[in-house]
């Protein structure tokens, strides 16, 4: 009798044993979720910072996405700013040629006159010898050196327009004076004075025209210049 109460005890103590061992058990299962749960959660934390659009749905995880978003837009800023940058030098490279200066410019004078037209024309020609390209534009300043003094042309009013002058081209333009026909010895040219349009400088050239002008009452300079581009008879 009294070993059977023994037996129970001892099954009531292994049952116990089990019970406690299947708890446990449990307890490391839960912990073992719950620790697989935090891997996961941690796992969406990477995703979406690293994810872009594709990142959860969680108000958290666009947050996350919109700042990675800023980031990225931030740096294609700066990418497009380095394109800026570079495509600003390629249109340095491209850039309006700055403008043409007596120093690049090779000047020279011919006579042009035709037989039988009312007046002289002397063509001035500027070849650029610059080494680079140059703009040129407007009216070039020219006096005649005369036995009585310096006399400037007038302009014709004609329009003038903007030229790009290639390295080693040329361009003139046209002087247009009164042959003297009066029979007198007239006005003795001595020289031609040539300033390119917006410059200071000038250059002094042989005048190739005829060499006389005829006397006039003052009222006006007889001798007219035409704009850059403009070279021919009548200005």
């Amino acid at each position: 009798m009294r070993v059977r109460p023994l037996t129970f005890a001892a099954l009531a103590v292994a049952a116990g044993l089990s019970l406690t061992a299947c708890q446990n058990d449990d307890a490391g299962t839960g912990q073992s979720d719950s620790s697989s749960a935090s891997t996961v959660s941690s796992g969406a934390t990477v995703s979406s910072s690293g994810g872009g659009s594709d990142a959860g749905s969680s108000d958290q995880s666009g947050a996350k996405d919109s700042t990675g978003t800023s980031s990225t837009t931030s740096s294609g800023g700066t990418s497009s700013g380095g394109t800026g940058a570079a495509a600003g030098t390629g249109s340095n490279a491209n850039a309006k040629a700055g403008m043409c200066r007596t120093d690049g410019l090779e000047i020279t004078a011919k006579d042009n006159t035709i037989d039988g037209d009312p007046d002289g024309t002397v063509v001035v020609e500027l070849t650029n010898g610059s080494g680079s390209d140059c703009t040129i534009s407007g009216y070039a300043g020219v006096d005649l050196k005369t036995n009585a003094g310096t006399l400037s042309a007038k302009r014709t009013g004609r329009q003038a327009t903007s030229v790009v002058l290639k390295n080693g081209k040329s361009i003139d333009f046209p002087i247009n004076y009164p042959l003297n026909k009066s029979g007198g010895s007239g006005v003795r040219i001595t020289g031609l004075v040539v300033t390119p349009p917006n410059e200071t400088k000038s250059v002094t050239l042989t005048w190739p025209g005829a060499a006389t002008l005829p006397v006039t009452d003052g009222s006006g300079s007889p001798v007219t210049v035409g704009p850059v581009g403009s070279s021919g008879q009548g200005g």
